[in-house]
């Protein structure tokens, strides 16, 4: 009997954080950079909204929700893409704008779709050395070639939590040749109060060859309803349009998504939760020799370096305790060492509670 051939993809798959453990009914999850207070009352009321018509197509172009975006980060509503996911308007990105043999430069360590969607149209991925795990300016441009087509970085960057100052962001755009496109992912641009920091929208607003990622899946706490969004020159937004999937962003999705940018006491209490739970972990985890980046995202990169417990063994001891974090072994390859996200005021005690019960 004939096989049907289809096309071997030598590319490691995405695996998310764990979610679920064998022995335990429910588990604290730290291993996904979920919001850390749930979703904001104003987006779960859509949920009960018996006004929606399920049978219906949703808004093919996301036209409300584009207009409150606008609204909201006072840019264009017609340089904004949205997508399932922030996910979705990467892929689509490197479907525009690479063919096989075209170079993708990306950092060390960065967000795993990046390569993988990539590598799916056949683009080369070429890495840059990092600088003590935070992106190199240097390392990019050394890697820079004529096939070069896309820069792709997370700036607080996901999985180290480092960043780029301003003025850092300013000079690779500077240095890059103009016809690189340069994709600043935005994901979690809100929860960044450090002075020498703006996010790629402020920057980066008005030019042409930079491209801005954002996504609901992270502040807003609307993971699985699956929306995110693109800014970009008008030329290129229009390019994607044409291959965007006709319904991508469900009509639930769109509207909580709506709700959520307009619950700015959410996104106060959410930052605020933030900036005093990631310094209590980082504070208590140094007490063991478990340092970690300086506070930018919601989540830490735990080091052990010159901790008396391997990296493995914390995260097993931990997962015996209904604990999850992430391993940054398989994919990242960051030996030695987890990502930690801040979980709720609950979550993050009793985290604490097993860590201090595993050194005494």
């Amino acid at each position: 009997m004939a096989t049907m051939r289809f096309k071997k993809l030598n590319i490691e798959t995405y695996e998310p954080g764990k979610s679920s453990l064998k022995r335990f009914h429910q588990v604290i999850k730290l291993s996904a950079n979920e919001s850390a207070l749930g979703v904001s009352s104003k987006a779960k009321k859509i949920l009960s909204n018996k006004n929606l018509s399920f049978f219906r197509y949703p808004d093919g172009k996301s036209n409300a929700l584009r207009r409150q975006i606008s609204k909201k980060f006072k840019c264009n509503e017609d340089r904004i893409i949205c997508g399932a996911g922030s996910d979705e308007v990467i892929q689509m990105l490197c479907q525009l704008f690479l063919n096989p043999k075209d170079e993708v430069i990306l950092p060390q360590y960065s967000f795993l779709m990046y390569r993988i969607y990539a590598k799916i149209v056949g683009a080369k991925v070429i890495f840059a050395k990092e600088n003590n795990f935070k992106v190199s300016i240097p390392e990019i441009i050394k890697n820079v070639s004529k096939k070069t087509k896309i820069v792709f970085l997370a700036n607080p960057n996901n999985p180290t939590g480092t960043y780029l100052t301003s003025s850092e962001l300013l000079e690779l755009r500077k240095k890059l040749r103009k016809n690189i496109l340069l994709v600043v992912d935005d994901a979690y641009a809100e929860y960044m109060k450090n002075n020498d920091y703006k996010s790629g929208l402020k920057l980066f607003k008005n030019k042409q060859n930079v491209f801005i990622l954002r996504t609901f899946s992270k502040i807003y706490g609307l993971s699985s309803l699956r929306v995110g969004w693109g800014y970009g020159s008008k030329k290129i937004i229009k390019a994607l349009n044409v291959i965007k999937p006709p319904f991508n962003v469900n009509e639930v999705a769109q509207k909580a998504a709506i709700e959520s940018l307009k619950d700015t006491k959410f996104i106060t209490r959410s930052v605020k939760h933030n900036i005093i739970y990631a310094k209590k972990l980082k504070n208590f985890l140094n007490q063991y020799g478990i340092n970690s980046n300086n506070i930018s995202a919601n989540f830490l990169l735990l080091n052990f370096e010159k901790c008396k417990f391997k990296a493995k063994y914390f995260y097993e001891k931990l997962k015996m305790k209904g604990i999850i974090l992430r391993s940054t072994e398989n994919g990242y390859n960051i030996k030695n060492m987890l990502r930690l996200t801040i979980g709720s005021k609950t979550d993050n005690l009793k985290f604490m509670r097993a860590v201090k019960g595993m050194f005494n």
